[in-house]
């Protein structure tokens, strides 16, 4: 909690970041079933006009796709790359005011590694929340949705198929968090 002053000065990219993450997942599930227009009303009901204007429509959401979405890469990274600059910058005043004696407890060496790469984790966290946090559970939950509006029994299958992979995730997770403790 500490932390989130030094992220308040950027609230705006830090709210446009996740908003921007949304609208970009939202055109991404709105293309499986702009997708089944066209082969159901299209293709297979022959009607020509329907894959065409329907196919224009898929080709301008993408390209809002990709529009919002390169915002909200760039709004997260405004945001994440101003709060680690600032964390970096208070970090580093406070190790210039250590007396001698502290700096030779700390070491030059972890000092050094706190105003580097331990700050750019944080930083790289910032990152990943303001775009990842937003973008898994809302592709997660829209993705669910809309498989149960296109196709019920396809939703229950994959309804049936999520504690299944909850499981290998947390086996998963189990396994690779010692190994990235050791990597840090």
């Amino acid at each position: 909690m500490k932390l989130i002053k030094y992220l308040k000065p950027y609230w705006l990219f830090a709210l446009l970041s996740p908003l921007f993450m949304l609208a970009e997942v939202a055109v991404d599930l709105l293309q499986p079933k702009l997708m089944s227009v066209i082969v159901d009303n299209g293709v297979l009901g022959g009607q020509m006009d329907v894959i065409i204007r329907t196919g224009l429509t898929m080709l301008a959401l993408v390209a809002v796709g990709g529009a919002v979405g390169i915002g909200a890469a760039g709004f997260a990274g405004a945001a994440s790359q101003s709060f680690g600059n600032d964390l970096r910058r208070d970090v580093f005043n406070r190790v210039m005011h250590l007396s001698l004696e502290q700096t030779d407890a700390f070491t030059t060496g972890s000092l050094v590694t706190r105003l580097t790469n331990d700050i750019s984790m944080v930083q790289e966290l910032v990152a990943q929340a303001l775009r990842m946090f937003v973008r898994a559970p809302m592709t997660f939950i829209g993705g669910l949705v809309m498989a149960v509006s296109l196709n019920v029994s396809l939703g229950v299958v994959l309804l049936c198929a999520l504690p299944v992979q909850i499981v290998v995730i947390i086996l998963i997770l189990r396994r690779a968090k010692p190994l990235f403790s050791q990597v840090q």
